[in-house]
């Protein structure tokens, strides 16, 4: 049975590379991951004035992400970090519910620059690691597709072997990983 899986794609732009990505990974995967894209794009600005009763957009995405098996952070790099909207997104995650916390959880990224998001994943892990937030984070296995541009065609399809390769041996690290937590 396939891990349902919430894709957190970490940019709010409509073209967004990541979620090509994380769109070709929903089809390749399929057999052993549920990905359910889920968007951040709703999600209000958090405020510790209105945690503890979250509005619509921020509470509908915390129960997507509650109700999942495992989450997928897909990220963009943005001026070296991850995008304030991803920020925002985790900062109600951390909050009234913990809906992160002991989670299994991977990473992947891309970016059209040569070192495909590695900064953003880097803050990223970093912030994952709070207390409050605390994912059982899939150790050692870095996906950073640079140049993302160059190996993706209009059909949202890998056209790189070498990179659809590494995500093969990824999921399958991820797959193990989870049932081994489990």
């Amino acid at each position: 049975m396939a891990i349902k899986v919430a894709a957190i794609i970490g940019s709010n732009r409509k073209e967004s590379y990541n979620l090509k990505l994380v769109e070709y990974m929903k089809k390749r995967y399929s057999e052993q991951l549920d990905i359910q894209i889920v968007s951040i794009n709703d999600v209000e600005m958090f405020s510790a004035d209105i945690e503890e009763n979250p509005p619509k957009g921020a509470m509908d995405f915390k129960i997507k992400v509650r109700n999942a098996e495992a989450v997928l952070f897909a990220v963009p790099e943005y001026n070296f970090s991850i995008s304030g909207a991803l920020k925002n997104a985790i900062d109600w995650m951390s909050r009234s519910g913990h809906d992160l916390k002991d989670k299994p959880t991977f990473i992947v990224g891309s970016s059209m620059g040569v070192l495909g998001s590695v900064r953003a994943q880097l803050h990223l892990r970093e912030i994952i690691s709070n207390p409050t937030l605390q994912t059982k984070l899939l150790p050692g296995n870095e996906v950073y597709i640079g140049a993302i541009h160059t190996k993706i065609n209009e059909q949202n399809e890998i056209t790189d072997q070498a990179t659809s390769d590494f995500l093969d041996q990824v999921v399958n690290n991820f797959v193990e990983f989870y049932n081994k937590i489990k």
